[in-house]
Formats: C-alpha cells, sequence, structure tokens
C-alpha cells in the first residue's frame, strides 16, 4: 500500500508498505499541518496503530509557526490520537541546538511534552544518546559533509519503544547523491 500528499508530483510526502499493512488518511487531518500525515495503519483489517509521518516545512506567512512549531501545534491538536499506540516519524527540521530560535515552541518542548505521554525518540533510547548531542547525523546542509546535523526522528509509543528493535542510519557515501538526508532505518523484531 501507499499513501502521497503533495502539492504536485515531484513535491510532497509519501508513505509506502512493503507488506500487509495498509493506510488510512485519519478524517481528523487539517490542511494546517499540511506535511504531518496522520494515518490508520491496519494489518488483516484491524487496527494496529497510528503513524504520523512528518516533514516540518518553512512557513512565510507565519514566520513563529515554521518547522518545529508545526509539529508542537499539530501535536496538540491531536493529542488524543497520541494516547494510542502510535510512531511519529520523518524530518522534524529541527534540534535542541536550536531551542533559542523564536517560534511558539522549540525542540525541546516538542521532546518533553511527547515524553509526557510516554512517547520517546528510539534512537536517543537505542544509542542511549542525549537530545542537542548525537554522534550520528541525519542531514548535510548542501550536501556538505562538515555540516552534519542530527534533525530527522521517530518517536514511538510504549508498544514500540518497549520492544526489541535496532535501528541503523545509512551512511553518507551511499546516500548524499540522492539526498541531503540520510535514512533513519528502523526494524522491530
Amino acid at each position: 500500500d501507499y499513501f502521497w500528499h503533495g502539492n504536485n508530483k515531484n513535491k510532497g510526502i509519501g508513505i509506502f508498505s512493503y507488506s500487509d499493512y495498509k493506510f488510512e488518511l485519519l478524517k481528523e487531518f487539517q490542511l494546517n499541518f499540511e506535511y504531518i500525515i496522520p494515518l490508520k495503519v491496519t494489518r488483516n483489517n484491524e487496527k494496529d496503530f497510528y503513524l504520523f509521518a512528518i516533514w516540518a516545512m518553512p512557513n512565510k506567512e507565519k514566520f513563529y509557526e515554521r518547522y518545529i512549531a508545526q509539529v508542537w501545534l499539530a501535536i496538540n491538536h491531536y493529542q488524543e490520537i497520541l494516547n494510542s499506540d502510535i510512531i511519529l516519524i520523518g524530518d522534524f527540521n529541527s534540534n535542541k541546538l536550536w531551542d533559542k530560535d523564536k517560534r511558539i515552541a522549540n525542540h525541546t518542548d516538542v521532546v518533553n511534552f511527547l515524553s509526557k505521554k510516554k512517547i520517546l525518540s528510539l534512537y536517543h533510547k537505542y544509542f542511549n544518546e542525549e537530545q542537542g548531542i548525537e554522534s550520528q547525523p541525519t542531514f548535510f546542509l548542501h550536501k556538505n559533509n562538515k555540516k552534519p546535523y542530527h534533525i530527522d526522528y521517530c518517536f514511538a509509543s510504549e508498544k514500540f519503544s518497549t520492544k526489541n528493535f535496532n535501528i541503523k542510519i545509512g551512511k553518507y557515501d551511499d546516500w548524499i547523491k540522492l539526498s541531503d538526508h540520510l535514512p533513519l532505518i528502523i526494524k522491530f523484531n
């Protein structure tokens, strides 16, 4: 199965299943958070979990609602759904390093809000690292390997964060020709 949302065929967010998982856009979806896509994920016609596919974007009209502020607004809007089994994954375009930037909320606000709902960053749990001092980047500004940042995340509820899982991040040399981002690959056992 797959789900695509975008302004045109060349720019958007795609979610793909290479198994028997199916996607359904939630009726609660708000275009205010256009690239924060809430999906019900089912297998054998039964809900398994919710998935939020995230691509935090700039907002030229509302400067203080750009990037991580979009995620903040979305998780507050969808907070009832966050009490379920859930995965939030994608390009958050954020890091604790930029908490001082003026927005309606910052990276730490989002992490703390999710943590109160027992939704944790799987990367940080797996590698036992703190927000803002990640040892493995997921993004290279202008594809420059001297400008690395960690801005892609997978946050997950207890159903996933307490299971046995492993994480790896793609290698710069293997991926940089395709994107300025490296894939965050998570395998649940």
